[in-house]
């Protein structure tokens, strides 16, 4: 369903719609934001069926409510969808962050993040929630899993 919603913004051109500073450009990757459930947070090791996300495919900054809006209305018309109303058109701004090119299997992200902590703890930084972000760079269903290439970012204050 995302991919769909990104691919009628990007397509909006060839069927006719071009949005106000529209330029040419290639569907961003997957993303998810990671979370722990209460009682996830209170456990002394992961439990990931007390993880919390949300996915999304980030768009350019052209595209406003209208564009999404005109977006949605060709999907449920050309590839109509279940879980399409579900889906929310929303902003969301990381601000001061730390990330990492993870590479390889998902379940070997916590050495990614441990990299991560040390630069912080070096650099006088501290997470400002357990919160992260993942950006998918390569596809689950092509790639090996000792290459997957995944952004791993959090969120970071100075400490003091």
């Amino acid at each position: 369903v995302l991919y769909s919603l990104a691919y009628a913004v990007r397509m909006m051109p060839k069927q006719g719609y071009t949005p106000e500073g529209y330029f040419e450009y290639t569907v961003y990757p997957l993303e998810g934001v990671w979370d722990l459930t209460e009682k996830g947070r209170m456990e002394e090791k992961l439990n990931k069926d007390e993880l919390l996300y949300t996915i999304m495919i980030r768009q350019p900054d052209f595209v406003t409510e209208d564009v999404m809006e005109r977006a949605f209305a060709h999907v449920r018309k050309k590839k109509p969808h279940p879980l399409l109303d579900e889906v929310v058109f929303d902003t969301m701004e990381d601000g001061l962050s730390v990330q990492i090119l993870h590479v390889g299997p998902y379940d070997d992200e916590p050495r990614s993040f441990k990299v991560m902590e040390e630069f912080m703890e070096a650099e006088g930084l501290e997470r400002t929630t357990l919160r992260h972000r993942e950006i998918y760079i390569s596809d689950v269903r092509r790639v090996k899993p000792e290459k997957l290439k995944t952004v791993l970012r959090c969120w970071v204050k100075r400490k003091g």
